[in-house]
């Protein structure tokens, strides 16, 4: 979402604390939500939606590729979101498009739960699984970016990293709470009953996740900065802050801010869903293990993004994000190395430096 025009005083500083951590803590409370359910489709397609949603080759890794396949298509729908969520949020305010882009992703994901499998519907069922991946990226693409834009366009100026960190806190922490659900079923069930139907239990409590995130967002308003804006905005005839007006505008901070994400975002993905793979396929880890190494690292991670955002507060944003860019653009090199060596330390250490220099 693009941010409101500033009027020239910091009406972030005229909110007390309390109303400020409210605001945090319902941006966070949906970002939790929605990565959740981000988190919980990308450990799936490594380990039951290629079995099941795609024809049997006999060959495993087959099955993983078509997986990870209708995986990307959930990044293709995210640039999409982003872009009409931001402009209408920009409308009618970022409250409103947070609230549904948190009953959109979690009425997918409840949906994905109830899908038959290839042996029951053929073909439709990846066809079904790509346009509901669709949805739920469609829907993360809007939730991110407006659940920082709240929190910032809240905060003081002198603080605004910090508690703008808080929400992209909320992502290890929805990446935490899929990983200790799957945890618990893969160590409860067993392999026929996990793959046959216990899946599906996490995919629906989806829905109960859903359901708190969005009562609690429901406590909150849109901040006074962007309330102030709207009413200027009122008195400009024929306003227009469309993607093609800002590409016009602002060509340059546009596409540096995209390549700048690239590196960092390859490397992310890497660490918590193509190694889930590598480690039990080309390692030899057991599930349960694996999900042990991402609970620690998700709690790393979780623990440090405020830590680092008030880092940049007192360093400047620039040195901190160009330390985290260039790491996380070349620890590939050094990861799998350490993951191949099968050392449970060793492994896990390449996981969380990947996570926290993201």
């Amino acid at each position: 979402m693009t941010t409101a025009p500033s009027p020239a005083s910091d009406t972030g500083r005229e909110w007390a604390p309390k109303g400020l951590k409210k605001v945090v803590a319902a941006s966070m409370a949906g970002t939790v939500v929605e990565w959740y359910e981000f988190f919980l489709y990308g450990t799936a397609a490594t380990l039951v939606f290629g079995k099941i949603f795609f024809p049997n080759t006999g060959n495993e890794l087959d099955g993983i590729f078509a997986a990870f396949i209708t995986y990307a298509v959930g990044f293709a729908a995210r640039p999409l979101g982003g872009i009409v969520f931001g402009h209408f949020g920009d409308k009618y305010g970022r409250k409103k498009l947070l609230q549904f882009s948190l009953l959109l992703v979690g009425t997918a994901t409840f949906l994905m739960g109830c899908l038959p499998t290839f042996d029951q519907i053929g073909y439709w069922a990846p066809g079904l699984l790509v346009a509901l991946r669709f949805v739920q990226g469609f829907a993360v693409g809007g939730e991110w970016g407006g659940a920082v834009l709240l929190v910032a366009e809240h905060s003081p100026k002198r603080d605004r990293g910090f508690w703008a960190s808080w929400p992209q806190a909320g992502v290890p922490g929805g990446n935490f709470l899929a990983t200790v659900v799957l945890l618990i079923l893969t160590t409860t069930l067993s392999d026929e009953s996990f793959l046959g139907w216990g899946w599906r239990v996490a995919f629906w409590l989806s829905a109960v996740i859903v359901l708190i995130g969005y009562y609690i967002r429901t406590q909150v308003s849109d901040a006074p900065i962007f309330v102030e804006a709207q009413k200027q905005r009122e008195h400009i005839e024929a306003a227009s802050y469309g993607l093609f007006e800002v590409l016009k505008r602002y060509p340059r901070g546009v596409f540096t801010a995209m390549g700048l994400r690239f590196g960092e975002n390859v490397m992310y993905y890497l660490v918590v869903t193509f190694s889930i793979t590598y480690l039990r396929v080309e390692v030899g880890a057991n599930t349960s293990t694996i999900l042990w190494w991402m609970l620690a690292a998700h709690a790393v991670h979780f623990m440090v993004i405020p830590l680092v955002g008030r880092l940049a507060d007192r360093v400047g944003r620039r040195p901190v994000y160009f330390i985290g860019t260039v790491t996380t653009g070349t620890w590939g090199f050094f990861a799998f190395p350490m993951m191949g060596s099968g050392e449970h330390v060793v492994i896990m250490s390449a996981i969380i430096v990947g996570l926290v220099f993201h």
